[in-house]
């Protein structure tokens, strides 16, 4: 576990999933299951979902983003390691393919020429607003039985501020944009983000 943030009182800890912590070799296996577990909901066959090695057998939060053309066309995800990196990948992908309700579901046609995305979520852990790094982590707000999640990569390829992204990540939760200062509960995490252009 990493080390308390700098000015973070004791028990505020955000864990930082390493960027080394999949291989190469892990990555790609991950990434052609995203494209199988699509292609098999497609062609109506069944799909393994046993993780081949112990590490990909641990749990993690995992989310699929799915572009087409340079577009966002579908991103779906589990924010608690409540199963398998190796299960999470699979359910999320053909989830992001056919279960966004932003999106019209991926056609045979299109799943031959999508872009995988995939970010290992690190646990969501309580944040001071003052500790957040924007491009590092990703933030969960939630009040009022409302929950909304960005992940790291959106700040930063928005150029967001900090106060950019909390206002965004209240938005995603159907919030005020100032929940976050009237009392929102403000989660952190970070992510492991690889994706097809990697290789």
């Amino acid at each position: 576990m990493s080390p308390p943030l700098h000015n973070s009182p004791p028990g505020v800890v955000v864990p930082e999933v390493s960027r080394q912590e999949f291989s190469p070799e892990e990555r790609t296996l991950l990434l052609l299951l995203a494209h199988d577990s699509i292609s098999s909901a497609l062609q109506h066959r069944d799909l393994s979902l046993d993780p081949p090695t112990p590490h990909l057998a641990e749990p993690r939060g995992t989310f699929t983003s799915l572009y087409l053309l340079g577009e966002l066309r579908g991103c779906v995800g589990y924010i608690l390691p409540t199963t398998s990196v190796y299960r999470a990948v699979a359910e999320t992908a053909r989830a992001a393919a056919f279960d966004d309700n932003r999106f019209p579901a991926i056609s045979k046609d299109e799943a031959p020429h999508l872009e995988i995305e995939l970010s290992v979520l690190s646990a969501p852990q309580p944040i001071h607003v003052e500790d957040i790094e924007v491009g590092r982590h990703g933030l969960l707000v939630s009040q009022h039985g409302r929950r909304g999640l960005l992940l790291p990569q959106v700040a930063a390829d928005h150029n967001w501020d900090r106060t950019t992204f909390l206002e965004q990540t209240c938005r995603k939760a159907h919030l005020p944009p100032d929940a976050w200062q009237k009392g929102a509960t403000l989660e952190a995490f970070t992510a492991e983000i690889f994706s097809d252009k990697s290789f």
